[in-house]
């Protein structure tokens, strides 16, 4: 299959691994490439001296192109900035913050960049600042999300019509057919996040990966929107964020509560009453933890069944 998406970043499929905190280490991210799709490791878990580790274990791992996640926002940005360029990484996807900042940068140095955005505003910015590609995640995604709350069957025809470079869809994905549609609507590839968060190589831990395959319509919600909106699934913190929400909490009650390790406690560690447990809508449909490899055998198949099955309406 080939269109911009594989070109870019020279793979076989256009399917994107999300990096994602206490997820994305670099066993999924090779068992990704290694299928045909982008692995990417999520740094924004990772300490500077963590993040070489695992770039280094995948560049033994994997032949194919893989890449490194860095949220902007990470207290240590610059360093990882910096790490990514003596590592030989070729490929970086920024998020949270302005791409303005490190794109040229990263160009400098032979590096591909693509930026997550939740609206058309960003997304006409980061072609601006002369990112690749763009993903255009919609509010269904698990993690951090969009303060606007728009679906991504609204954003992504929005963000089409807003830019020329490579638009990837996210957020609400797990199957072929989602991927079929993101790209109907415009999209030239996808991200994946939760589908491959409950999969044999997600470095998340087994309890966090149970609640995932557990999850049924509703029981995620997107919440902690005064910070920065993040959905979780629902569970003894998400009602500690409910109560102080109702009680008026100040920002600084927010950030107390969120300053205990949450999330690398639930996701991580596997206590999945007291920790954060970030995870998209579409845990929903996710029934069964499998190899990385095997997930993006399966996406596949049903992509290419769910075009043929639009091939053969009759007009």
């Amino acid at each position: 299959m080939k269109n911009r998406i594989t070109s870019l970043f020279g793979i076989k499929y256009p399917v994107i691994q999300g990096g994602m905190i206490w997820c994305s280490g670099w066993e999924l991210a090779t068992a990704v490439s290694n299928a045909g799709g982008l692995g990417l490791i999520g740094a924004g878990s990772m300490y500077p001296d963590i993040l070489r580790k695992h770039i280094r274990k995948a560049q033994m791992a994997t032949k194919n192109p893989f890449g490194v996640n860095l949220p902007l926002i990470y207290p240590e940005v610059e360093d990882m900035v910096h790490l990514v360029v003596e590592e030989g990484i070729k490929i970086v996807f920024t998020s949270a913050g302005n791409p303005k900042k490190h794109t040229s940068f990263f160009k400098e140095h032979g590096i591909t960049v693509v930026h997550v955005v939740a609206n058309t505003l960003f997304a006409q910015k980061c072609q601006d600042a002369g990112v690749d590609a763009v993903v255009a995640e919609g509010f269904e995604a698990g993690g951090h999300n969009g303060f606007e709350e728009t679906t991504t069957m609204a954003l992504i025809p929005a963000v089409k019509k807003a830019i020329t470079i490579p638009l990837i869809a996210a957020g609400g994905i797990a199957t072929g057919r989602a991927m079929c549609a993101a790209m109907a609507l415009g999209a030239e590839g996808v991200q994946i996040g939760s589908r491959f968060a409950a999969s044999e190589e997600s470095s998340a831990h087994q309890n966090f990966k149970e609640k995932i395959v557990e999850a049924k319509d509703g029981d995620t919600i997107l919440t902690l929107k005064r910070l920065i909106p993040v959905r979780l699934i629902k569970n003894e913190f998400y009602q500690q964020v409910r109560d102080l929400e109702r009680q008026g909490g100040s920002l600084e009650e927010f950030k107390e509560l969120l300053g205990r390790g949450r999330a690398k406690l639930g996701m991580f560690e596997g206590d999945t009453e007291e920790g954060e447990l970030e995870i998209g809508q579409v845990s929903a449909v996710i029934d069964e933890i499998k190899p990385a490899g095997a997930i993006l055998r399966e996406i596949m198949d049903d992509f290419f069944e769910a075009c043929r099955d639009i091939s053969n309406i009759k007009l």
